[in-house]
């Protein structure tokens, strides 16, 4: 049997209501356009008869056991027999007439094709207020800035893609966030991404929707954190650090005037405070992009990688010695200036400006070493 060009995955839990009638859009778009394809629903346990719905309509039924969106549109995914494949919710809310615009693009080259409603129309009442200028726009302008994904509207339901790169993506999660998580690891991969104008109105279903605003845009939020170690731990790691260094340089020789105060050995305690939670993020930053490579969470990064050969767990430890003896050497001073006093009352303040460095520099080093050696078991695999 020849393969088919295209497969449509509806993903499905109780749409008794729309299922036929979005199953006959489908695919009568494919017999109108002349494409060689199949409607695949991937059902996830209906009770209201949607099984029976779409095998009567044409469509083959996959079963999912597994709960969720995500588990629901990978089952049909891989049951899918098309060359390509396009996917669209079953709660007649997005056009199947606009197959052709995406298939288009796929012919074209694109691995991945975004439908983006913002540019095809929105109809009325078919996107709650706070998901239309809220949710939406900000979750896709943060796919844009964490991810340089060059897309407008991150969390279309429908989008198309080959077989070949949806296997590249390897998808894990199960839940909304799968649609998050194709996009993101998309761009990670440089693959390319195109984007269509679709169009969104509202759904034809009684029943309230599965989506959920504030559990589910959290949902996507924490993920697209979550696979952004940089920024989520390594840039704020980072400007902790580097200004709480500065702060210090400039706080350690004496008080200093800041308009109608003066910032003294305080300040510098929350400065050495700051560069120690800075190192913190940045050691999580560094094992969390570590352990996500590892277990295939992202993908490989060429220069991650080779700072990773060059920072090894010997270099670890020599900075890490060398900062535990930069504390010892200041410690020292601190009892030698204390003994030559006769061991007496010292100006705290004057004391307080050795103490800190030292304190700072013995945890800084101690971490440095131990984390080191965390670092090296976490890449053990990979070496």
């Amino acid at each position: 049997m020849n393969e088919l060009e295209l497969t449509v995955v509806m993903p499905c839990l109780n749409e008794a209501e729309t299922l036929a009638v979005c199953v006959d859009k489908a695919l009568a778009a494919l017999v109108a356009n002349g494409i060689a394809g199949e409607v695949v629903v991937a059902d996830n346990g209906s009770t209201d008869g949607s099984q029976a719905i779409a095998t009567e309509h044409g469509a083959r039924v996959v079963p999912v056991p597994v709960r969720g969106y995500g588990a629901a549109l990978n089952a049909g995914i891989l049951a899918a027999r098309g060359k390509y494949v396009l996917m669209g919710d079953a709660d007649d809310s997005y056009e199947f007439a606009h197959v052709p615009r995406f298939l288009e693009k796929l012919r074209g080259g694109a691995d991945l094709v975004m439908g983006n409603r913002f540019e095809g129309g929105i109809g009325p009442g078919a996107m709650p207020f706070l998901h239309r200028y809220l949710g939406n726009p900000v979750l896709s302008w943060l796919g844009r800035t964490l991810f340089h994904a060059p897309i407008g509207d991150f969390h279309c339901g429908m989008r198309a893609f080959s077989r070949e790169a949806y296997e590249r993506l390897e998808l894990r999660t199960t839940g909304m966030e799968f649609a998050s998580e194709m996009v993101v690891k998309a761009s990670l991969l440089k693959m390319r991404i195109a984007e269509v104008p679709t169009t969104l109105v509202k759904d034809g279903r009684s029943r309230a929707p599965h989506l959920k605003t504030w559990r589910d845009g959290w949902r996507h939020l924490r993920f697209l954190l979550m696979y952004s170690p940089r920024w989520l731990f390594l840039f704020p790691g980072l400007t902790l650090m580097l200004g709480g260094f500065a702060l210090m340089a400039w706080l350690l020789p004496a008080e200093r005037p800041l308009g109608h105060v003066n910032l003294g050995v305080d300040t510098l305690a929350y400065a050495a405070a700051a560069v120690l939670l800075g190192f913190q993020l940045v050691f999580f930053g560094v094992a969390a992009k570590v352990f996500a490579i590892t277990e295939g969470l992202l993908p490989e990064d060429e220069s991650f990688d080779r700072w990773f050969r060059f920072v090894t767990l010997e270099t670890g430890l020599i900075v890490g010695v060398l900062l535990v003896l930069a504390g010892l050497g200041i410690a020292v001073s601190s009892v030698s200036a204390w003994a030559h006093t006769g061991y007496g009352p010292l100006p705290p303040v004057q004391m307080m400006r050795r103490t800190l460095p030292a304190m700072m520099c013995l945890m800084l080093g101690t971490e440095v070493c131990f984390g080191s050696f965390f670092l090296s078991l976490l890449g053990l695999r990979r070496r």
